[in-house]
């Protein structure tokens, strides 16, 4: 699931906001556990355009499991959880810009 911000309406640089939204780096992404386990745990991938900022989250259920030619990914890009950290993420930018122009898509 997406969520856009307009450049203008980031509260602070985005990497800050992510580590304010509970998020720590990983490689070149964000992770936010949901336990003291490694997994499950949600997985941002964050795309800089012009004018705004693509925040790409899905929830990794476990770890990938990559051999024997085949590429099993355990991400969910929908649903309850997911939605949830959309409208979580969503509330902390209003909460400390006021911010009108976030969209989801």
């Amino acid at each position: 699931m997406k969520l856009i911000i307009y450049k203008q309406d980031l509260p602070e640089p985005l990497e800050r906001f992510m580590r304010h939204a509970g998020y720590a780096p990983h490689l070149d992404s964000f992770v936010r556990r949901l336990t003291r386990l490694e997994y499950p745990r949600f997985h941002v991938y964050l795309k800089e355009e012009k004018d705004r900022v693509i925040i790409n989250l899905h929830l990794d259920q476990k770890k990938p499991s990559y051999g024997g030619g085949t590429h099993a990914h355990s991400g969910e890009y929908d649903g309850e959880l997911v939605r949830g950290e959309i409208g979580r993420l969503k509330e902390l930018l209003i909460e400390l810009l006021d911010a009108q122009s976030v969209l989801d898509i």
